[in-house]
């Protein structure tokens, strides 16, 4: 008969199931908690318990925040006639250190994928054309979507949708590599992606 698993494995399993941690990974990270002072684990796990009460989404954008609208939306500095659409909201971070971009973001929620079951439906795209057909001023739609079979899908869908609206749309330039991920480009090279980025259509 086979005992159940005790307190270190159900962690371990917990811990193993985070992006990017295998099991090793995880083994050391649940033995790291029980080194450490049990104050260090106590306030991690006060962190992770507020985490979904101080974190929502912005009504704009659709990127996480702790005020709605964000901090971004919210901005005059920022251009709001120029939309930087994106995949994920912890994209937003990787193009602000890139000091490239200073309008306002559009979170997707993920890429139109029809083998996994992801359709337009799914993610944000009617929000999209809501916000460019009720603003007025919006000269520039940015798709930074990861050049993949998903991101290209994605960028075309959208671009036939927005073909009879009166806006700009186009895309990050190909220092991004094929098959790349944002998330994991360089400053500079997200940076000639901007200044590069090419008309559709």
């Amino acid at each position: 008969m086979k005992s159940s698993p005790d307190a270190i494995e159900r962690l371990v399993t917990l811990l193993s199931k985070l992006p990017g941690i295998g099991k090793k990974s995880a083994t050391r990270m649940a033995y790291h908690f029980l080194d450490a002072d049990p104050s260090y684990a106590r306030l991690l796990a006060e962190q992770l318990l507020s985490l979904h009460q101080a974190i929502r989404r912005c009504s704009r954008c659709g990127s996480f925040t702790e005020t709605d609208p964000c901090p971004i939306c919210t901005d005059p500095g920022r251009d709001p006639s120029i939309i930087c659409v994106i995949e994920r909201p912890q994209d937003i971070r990787v193009i602000e250190e890139s000091r490239e971009f200073r309008g306002h973001f559009h979170v997707l929620g993920g890429l139109i994928a029809p083998l996994d079951g992801v359709s337009p439906d799914d993610l944000t795209i009617g929000k999209l054309l809501s916000r460019v057909r009720g603003s007025g001023r919006i000269k520039e739609l940015i798709l930074a979507l990861n050049p993949t079979v998903e991101g290209d899908t994605t960028a075309l869908y959208l671009q036939k949708q927005l073909k009879e609206l009166d806006v700009e749309v186009t895309r990050l330039a190909s220092g991004l590599p094929v098959g790349g991920d944002l998330e994991y480009a360089d400053r500079l090279t997200l940076s000639r992606s901007f200044r590069g980025r090419t008309k559709m259509g």
